[in-house]
């Protein structure tokens, strides 16, 4: 069924509304992913770009807990709540600028992805190298396009547009047309050689070292590596313009606004649930056992939506099941991930970088889930102190109030 988004939720994005006006459905579920991109997000922060994300580069051996821990992550967070996070900014572009029947809504809209440019680039450059914002900025303003179509024609072309990008980074080698002398070839290839992983080793102490020493150290390299991401993002602009358009075409269709049967939602858990077997086989060959398997990134990358979506579908079923109560301090977290992604960035660097903490290289990944634990619970405490107080969070009351070209009431009124 298609839903119908009334006047007042749209106005929500825009201006203040009492939070019964709210979609909860989709607060909860941007909650978790905010929450979620953290775990992932820690080892960027604990340690350089040549170095996170890559258990063969990681600083302390990959053996026992350390391998698991990073098993944990590259399962059950890796990817998975940035798509649930994309999808969503999908559906704010929708709750901003409507269906583009409104000239007004699309200005509001235009100059929203403006200033999110600015705060991305800001954060990228500033803060830590692995902002996500300017990159949903720019794809921002190819949806702006997309938002009136309808939901079939959104998912027709955002599933193939993903697919198309999954599969890219699945090898011919992998392919079962692909002759035996290639795929050992290819296979061989997934090894890497002992010297040049040491050399690369060396380098990346080099450039830990040199965020150690200093705060001007730290955004030395931070700057180096974030200019790196932008030369990179251009590749993943097709990609996230895909998951945008699945996740408005998901909430004009019912599902991520909590309003289809609980029948498409236990489907849709039965699907991921299949998908994260598959793709936690997949992960411990990699990153337990060192030993990938050929194509195995791009097979997971296209695994990847299914199983976020067999997380928003358990989290409306707990909400139908009468959690909403449980579940709103996930929800307060969710109303301002903005302020909770950029104060993310502030605490980790303020542990990890020179000039500051200066821990870089010296947390190993079962440490990182504990601080990744703890700043879980000051979000969701905080978030929740703070919105009984206050509209808004303090970044998302800045980013409207530039937006708007306007002071917006803060404070809950009396």
């Amino acid at each position: 069924m298609t839903i119908a988004i009334s006047p007042a939720v749209i106005a929500d994005a825009v201006e203040p509304v009492p939070s019964k006006l709210r979609i909860q459905a989709l607060d909860v579920i941007r909650g978790l992913a905010i929450l979620g991109i953290l775990a992932v997000n820690a080892d960027g922060f604990a340690a350089p770009q040549s170095a996170s994300l890559k258990p063969a580069m990681w600083l302390f051996p990959n053996v026992g807990w350390t391998a698991i821990s990073y098993w944990v992550m590259d399962t059950f967070f890796h990817e998975k709540f940035l798509t649930i996070f994309s999808m969503l900014f999908g559906v704010s572009l929708f709750l901003v600028g409507g269906d583009g029947t409104d000239p007004r809504k699309g200005r509001i809209l235009a100059r929203r992805l403006a200033v999110l440019l600015v705060f991305g680039l800001l954060h990228g450059f500033g803060i830590w190298w692995g902002d996500i914002l300017s990159l949903y900025a720019v794809t921002g303003f190819l949806m702006f396009f997309c938002r009136s179509w309808k939901p079939k024609l959104l998912m027709g072309i955002g599933v193939s547009l993903y697919a198309a990008m999954a599969l890219s980074a699945v090898p011919t080698a992998a392919y079962p047309f692909a002759p035996p002398s290639a795929r050992a070839e290819a296979g061989a290839a997934l090894i890497p050689d002992p010297k040049a992983l040491a050399d690369r080793k060396a380098k990346t102490l080099e450039r830990m070292v040199e965020a150690k020493a200093s705060w001007a150290g730290a955004y030395r390299l931070n700057t180096k590596e974030y200019l790196n991401l932008l030369s990179g993002n251009p590749w993943l602009i097709p990609q996230t313009l895909a998951l945008m358009m699945i996740g408005l075409s998901l909430f004009k269709s019912g599902f991520l606004a909590g309003k289809s049967s609980n029948r498409r939602y236990v489907v849709a858990i039965a699907a991921g649930a299949a998908a994260l077997v598959f793709v936690a086989c997949l992960a411990w060959q990699a990153d337990v056992l060192e030993r990938p398997v050929l194509g195995d990134k791009g097979l997971s990358l296209l695994l990847t939506p299914v199983v976020s979506l067999a997380y928003v579908g358990g989290l409306v079923l707990l909400l139908r099941s009468g959690a909403g109560k449980l579940l709103s301090p996930l929800a307060a977290a969710g109303r301002m991930a903005f302020t909770n992604y950029i104060t993310q960035s502030l605490i980790m660097t303020s542990i990890f970088y020179g000039g500051r903490g200066a821990l870089m290289g010296e947390v190993d990944r079962p440490g990182l889930w504990a601080l990744t634990a703890a700043v879980w619970l000051l979000q969701l405490v905080w978030s929740w102190l703070w919105l009984s107080r206050f509209e808004m969070g303090p970044l998302e009351w800045i980013w409207r109030c530039l937006t708007l070209g306007q002071l917006v009431p803060l404070r809950k009124p009396a």
